[in-house]
């Protein structure tokens, strides 16, 4: 009997150093929501970037105006580019304001932004449609600005590309210097499609589709684990694709496309970003956690308007995992979240 016990003794404390272990090593895992817009309860498309002179990260969303009684989807437009800074590696995060970005007329609408950083400055693409619309609509084009602090961004123009609906921007340098951005073209059946440029003011549009095939919208492109990868928006969770070089896409299966069980994470998870940090990817994303699916607005009431529940909208981080050669994503899974400093280009 002796014996035994002293076999038993050391794996079970071998097995509760184990847990214990694990439970530590979650030590920062985010909170859920990660945020929410104070104003109008409406963030959505979220884009990280982060700030080298304040030493913080900076969330730029469409800033949708959930809370205000309006006819129709006009919530919707009206947008400014809402703007949240982390202090604390992006576990907590504070409301700065909305950017003034109005360059000319009325009030207009804001969509989606990308920021990327290159020798100093950052650039900004936007969504851009005039005027505030209450059925979906309206002739949509992309704007660069840029700026030295992520809070004032000056108007360079609208970029030369097809002038016709199109928007969500995302943007990498490739291994040929160049920039390439790839953007949702909604006369083209809301396919994505792509451009490049050296300077990230003229621009060349490819001659075919990045990804075409069933309709989808708010791409994102990273680099992770030897892959470039590509998430669309499926307006049911998220698609993934893969690729070697950034031209030819390999079809993957689907994330974010189960509701969550976390607060506010349901029902499935819609145009997110992606950002990479000290070897790991997380994934940032909205919710309407007011809907049974993603789609489902509720129908519009006798002011024709719809319900605040299933217009508010929350911002939620979850860890995206490379497994067996592509990616996956357990929303409910405890995963350290964990912003670094990132270094001046």
């Amino acid at each position: 009997m002796k014996s035994i016990i002293k076999i038993l003794i050391p794996l079970l404390v071998g097995n509760m150093c184990v847990k214990a272990q694990a439970q530590q090593a979650i030590t920062h895992q985010p909170p859920s929501p990660l945020f929410r817009d104070p104003i109008y309860d409406g963030a959505a498309d979220p884009v990280l970037a982060y700030n080298h002179t304040e030493k913080e990260w900076t969330m730029l969303y469409t800033q949708r105006r959930a809370n205000v009684q309006s006819p129709g989807v006009s919530y919707c437009y009206g947008t400014a580019i809402g703007v949240a800074t982390s202090k604390d590696h992006g576990h907590s995060w504070v409301y700065k304001g909305a950017l003034n970005l109005e360059f000319e007329q009325g009030q207009n609408t804001f969509w989606a932004p990308d920021v990327v950083y290159e020798k100093g400055i950052y650039h900004m693409f936007v969504a851009y449609i005039a005027g505030v619309h209450s059925q979906w609509g309206g002739d949509a084009h992309l704007l660069h600005y840029t700026s030295k602090n992520l809070w004032d961004w000056k108007y360079e123009g609208r970029l030369s590309l097809p002038d016709h609906n199109i928007i969500d921007p995302t943007l990498l340098k490739l291994s040929d210097g160049k920039w390439h951005m790839w953007y949702k073209d909604q006369k083209l059946g809301s396919i994505t499609m792509t451009a490049e440029s050296t300077d990230l003011i003229n621009w060349k549009v490819a001659d075919k589709p990045a990804i075409d095939g069933k309709s989808h919208e708010g791409p994102k492109i990273f680099r992770f684990k030897d892959y470039y990868w590509m998430i669309t928006d499926e307006w049911r969770g998220q698609r993934v694709y893969r690729s070697k070089d950034a031209l030819t896409w390999e079809h993957q299966g689907m994330i974010l496309d189960t509701p969550g069980h976390r607060s506010e994470d349901t029902p499935t998870g819609a145009h997110a970003d992606v950002v990479i940090s000290d070897g790991h990817a997380y994934i940032v994303y909205f919710t309407h956690p007011g809907r049974k699916t993603h789609q489902d607005e509720g129908g519009l009431d006798k002011d024709g308007d719809y319900s605040y529940s299933t217009k508010r909208t929350s911002i939620h981080a979850a860890e995206l995992e490379f497994t067996n050669g592509t990616l996956s994503c357990d929303r409910d899974k405890p995963f350290n979240f964990w912003l670094t400093e990132e270094r001046d280009n």
